[in-house]
């Protein structure tokens, strides 16, 4: 026997929009946790009397808003809030200045603290790798470096909590540069207190500017599952390319930041009449 009273209104059915909306309220109460896996789709229909094409609508409305993630036909999960990203052109010069101070002093500022401000020792997961390859044919134009040399490639890859998107870069030095520092070429040093200003301080470079190239575009499928950027957000992908003060380029990033969570701040200061 039905327990709804006389004229009270039966529930209006489930299609894809209110699911969502009830898959969304219980994340927003703390129901589901970031990291939190989702049931399976099939288990989700039988739950809420729908069938499983509501299901996969509502979860795939969710993903473009960035509130679930996870790839097309696996599980999903509730998304990680990513930690906001600030880049301003102010820090090349702050690193710079913490050139010349103690370790301790160079340590408690590097990309973490100066994107993030996470301090480094908090991250979840920090992983460098060193590999000495060819690269591509335009950086090593750049670089000016000749046909029978190589580059030295670290990537770095950091995430602030468990199955959160990661930040990434590629940094590309020459060989011939980084092998004057035997221990530039250890990825155990990492991370270097100074960064790479301070490294290349080590081999008696000093760096006399610091040009940031932007462009958007689309991320790979690869780089989508990795940053765990939703489908319709672009990256920033920013190429910065550090000068000695002779007019050398001695070193070429690459970093990939996702749209929705960057912020690009550019100070130009203007001289007096």
């Amino acid at each position: 026997m039905s327990s709804q009273s006389p004229g009270e209104k039966s529930p209006a059915p489930y299609d894809a929009t209110r699911l969502a909306e009830e898959i969304e309220a219980r994340v927003t109460s703390g129901k589901l946790t970031p990291g939190e896996a989702l049931p399976p789709a099939r288990e989700l229909a039988a739950r809420y009397g729908v069938n499983r094409n509501t299901v996969v609508k509502a979860i795939t409305a969710l993903k473009a808003r960035g509130i679930l993630t996870g790839a097309a036909g696996g599980r999903t999960w509730v998304r990680v809030r990513p930690p906001q990203i600030t880049r301003h052109n102010r820090r090349y010069q702050i690193e710079k200045d913490s050139v010349l101070s103690d370790d301790a002093a160079r340590a408690s500022y590097g990309v973490s603290e100066a994107d993030s401000g996470i301090p480094v020792q908090h991250l979840y997961e920090d992983i460098c790798t060193y590999e000495v390859v060819r690269g591509p044919e335009d950086v090593r134009h750049i670089l000016r470096v000749p046909d029978d040399e190589m580059l030295l490639r670290r990537t770095y890859i950091r995430r602030h909590a468990e199955r959160a998107g990661a930040g990434t870069s590629t940094s590309y030095l020459t060989y011939a540069l980084a092998s004057q520092n035997e221990a530039l070429l250890d990825p155990s040093n990492e991370p270097w207190p100074g960064g790479t200003m301070h490294q290349l301080y080590t081999v008696g470079v000093e760096l006399g500017r610091i040009d940031d190239h932007v462009l958007a575009s689309m991320p790979t499928p690869e780089e989508q599952a990795l940053l765990d950027i939703p489908a319709s957000v672009p990256l920033l992908r920013v190429r910065k390319i550090s000068y000695s003060t002779e007019g050398r380029a001695v070193e070429v990033s690459e970093i990939p930041l996702p749209g929705d969570r960057a912020t690009l701040i550019y100070t130009t200061p203007l001289e007096g009449w």
